[in-house]
C-alpha cells in the first residue's frame, strides 16, 4: 500500500509503477498492514512525520468504516474525562481482593 501521489512520483524519477487498485477486503488488509508499518516506524523514531503518516492510515481506516474521523477527536476527550490520560504515569502492577 503506498499513497495515491506515489505512482505519479515514481514516473516523474522515470520509472513504471507496475500497480492495481484493491477491492474492499483487500484494501483493509493493506490498511491494518500499513498501520502496523507506520506505527513501528513512529516507535523507531517517535517525530511528527512518522506520527503524521499513523493517523493518515488510521483516519483511511475509519473512512472504510463509515466513521467521521473528526469524530476521533471527540472520542479521545470522552475517554480522557472518564478513564484519564497518562499524564501521572501510573503502571498497575496487580489487583488484589
Amino acid at each position: 500500500m503506498v499513497r495515491d501521489k506515489i505512482p505519479e512520483i515514481i514516473e516523474k524519477d522515470g520509472e513504471k509503477p507496475i500497480i492495481h487498485i484493491a477491492g474492499d477486503d483487500e484494501y483493509e488488509e493493506a490498511l491494518k498492514n500499513k498501520l502496523h508499518e507506520e506505527t513501528t516506524e513512529f516507535l523507531e523514531n517517535i517525530s511528527l512525520k512518522e506520527a503524521g503518516d499513523m493517523m493518515e492510515v488510521m483516519r483511511a481506516i475509519l473512512a472504510l468504516r463509515g466513521i467521521d474521523a473528526s469524530k476521533l477527536e471527540e472520542e479521545r476527550q470522552k475517554r480522557l474525562e472518564e478513564r484519564g490520560g497518562f499524564e501521572k504515569r501510573i503502571i498497575l502492577e496487580r489487583t488484589e481482593k
